[in-house]
């Protein structure tokens, strides 16, 4: 009989792991739920291990062979008689004797099979028994630093970092540490990757020959035409600058009025711009201007129609002026549709990161999600309604401290 354990992520995965060796002819001993080994095993990594049996075959017993008795051939007579009786009586005892030997030798097969047995269940019992021991031994009362670590690794969960993220935190962080290693160090250690991950974005830079082309686009809703204003604001109002606002979003009169107000209050040029020519025009025009404020049409990043459209767009500014894109995305967009809408506009121009909204949420997880799944730089971060107040250059250790704080 072979015996034998196998694990799986699910009692079926154990089960098929075992047929696929053994057959389809397993016996199943026993399920039991064991966890996995090492750090994965800290952070609640389970496995279902399943003892199953398989029967071998054997020869059969052999039947004995009777003997038979050659038949005597004599007279009839009373001696001839007794003759034939002590044959008789000798020829049972032999099928007696026989049938004896035949029942010690089955009894003392059995008997073998029985220890056997036996012999497999006390080292599928002292098995069990060493796994077990080896499980208790895994969930011993973890270290500080340990508690230390799960803790960081709850809280940036907490937080909504992706899981992935984390573990590439918690995997680097583990690879360093050693057991005599402060709490205080880890955290510094923890603290500086999360930073380094954020990278450090360069801004508004102006142009070498010429306006710098500001464009900025994204979905509806995320108060593009807003932070265009605190930008253009802040760089007219305290670098003294000569700016240009124009807007290729016709769909929606109030933003191009809202857009045509904050020009006047800054005494910048406002034009509407509704072809490819018109931008080309309003360019050169402006080119003796320091920069340049393009609002583009909010749309679905799943029209591919108007993607299309604003690529060419695109594709018309860059041909005459040094440019300059940013997406701006909402801070409360669900996860995976900042991811999508990342992706879409990924495939039309590469840009940087505005992200508004931060006073909207109180988990910060998605500008450290939505920066390293496009690989770009978070340039400005918004929290409120307030021109221009409420914008600011992102500070990466500033958001990397709430990442680390726990909410309440």
């Amino acid at each position: 009989m072979i015996i034998k354990k196998f694990t799986g992520r699910t009692e079926e995965d154990a089960v098929q792991n075992a047929r696929r060796e053994l057959g389809a002819g397993i016996v199943i001993m026993n399920v039991k739920t064991v966890k996995k080994k090492g750090l994965a095993g800290i952070f609640g990594g389970k496995l279902m291990e399943v003892t199953v049996a398989l029967e071998e075959e054997g020869e059969a017993l052999k039947k004995p062979r009777r003997e038979t008795t050659p038949s005597q051939d004599t007279a009839p007579s009373s001696q001839g008689h007794l003759e034939k009786d002590v044959l008789a009586a000798r020829t049972a005892m032999n099928l007696m004797n026989e049938n004896s030997q035949s029942i010690e030798k089955k009894l003392d097969s059995l008997q073998s099979l029985l220890l056997s047995r036996i012999g497999q269940e006390d080292a599928v019992k002292k098995e069990e028994a060493d796994t077990e021991r080896e499980c208790q031994e895994a969930v011993q009362e973890p270290t500080e630093q340990e508690k230390f670590i799960r803790l960081l690794y709850n809280t940036m969960l907490e937080n909504e970092v992706d899981e992935k993220y984390v573990n590439q935190v918690i995997d680097d962080v583990d690879k360093s540490r050693n057991a005599n290693l402060p709490l205080d160090y880890i955290l510094e250690n923890v603290y500086q990757k999360l930073i380094l991950k954020f990278g450090k974005a360069e801004g508004i830079r102006p142009g070498e020959n010429g306006p710098r082309v500001v464009v900025f686009m994204g979905p509806t809703g995320v108060g593009k035409t807003t932070t265009i204003a605190k930008i253009a604001s802040a760089i007219a109002m305290q670098e003294k600058k000569r700016i240009v606002m124009l807007t290729a979003d016709t769909y929606r009169i109030a933003a191009a009025e809202q857009l045509r107000t904050y020009a006047s209050i800054l005494e910048a040029p406002f034009r509407v711009v509704y072809t490819e020519e018109d931008v080309q025009a309003a360019l050169q025009n402006y080119r003796e201007y320091d920069y340049v404020f393009l609002d583009t049409a909010g749309h679905s990043h799943q029209n591919e129609e108007q993607l299309q459209n604003l690529k060419k767009l695109l594709t018309t500014v860059s041909a005459m002026a040094e440019c300059q894109n940013f997406l701006v995305l909402s801070a409360t967009t669900k996860y995976k549709d900042l991811l999508r809408i990342a992706s879409c506009y990924m495939e039309v121009t590469d840009f940087q990161l505005i992200l508004t909204k931060l006073d909207e949420t109180m988990s910060l997880g998605n500008l450290l999600n939505v920066k390293l799944f496009t690989d770009t730089e978070i340039a400005f971060v918004t929290y409120g309604q307030n021109v221009p107040e409420d914008i600011e250059r992102f500070n990466p250790q500033k958001t990397v401290r709430q990442l680390l704080t726990t909410k309440h």
